[in-house]
């Protein structure tokens, strides 16, 4: 079983950038959880790890994904709100999707409420830090497991 794990803008930035609302754990430090916790879950399981700050190079990754990977776990950041071009790669490759977030984008600013990734995703997991990835790992695991 093969995950893809992609990050939008300003996640490399992670442990620097406010703290307060994203915590002071870095993407590595991220990734090493995931790492962690796919072993826990099967032998089987690879992941793969991408961050851009581009949306040009997340929609390339996306489409470059088809044929390759059983799922997406995706953070699209700032792009969850503006991107219809994420959300239409992901719909186009029909490859299962979880949407996470770090913070709990709902208790946010209004503009942060509206997700154009929500509705092509088969979950969302937001505002639990960084074990929003872990519970997205184990959602989209079950999911392809069910398929």
């Amino acid at each position: 079983m093969n995950i893809l794990i992609i990050n939008g803008p300003n996640l490399n930035f992670l442990g620097k950038r406010e703290p307060e609302i994203y915590g002071s754990n870095t993407l590595e430090d991220i990734n090493k959880l995931l790492e962690k916790e796919s072993a826990l879950l099967s032998k089987d399981l690879n992941l793969e790890f991408f961050q851009s700050n581009s949306e040009g190079e997340l929609v390339s990754k996306i489409q470059e994904a088809f044929g390759k990977y059983d799922g997406i776990i995706i953070n699209p950041a700032a792009y969850t709100h503006t991107s219809v071009a994420i959300r239409d790669a992901l719909l186009s490759t029909g490859i299962p999707t979880v949407e996470v977030h770090l913070s709990n984008i709902f208790k946010r600013e209004e503009f942060r409420h509206k997700s154009y990734v929500s509705g092509v995703s088969v979950g969302v997991v937001s505002g639990f830090g960084i074990n929003s990835y872990v519970l997205g790992l184990r959602g989209i695991f079950e999911t392809i497991k069910s398929l």
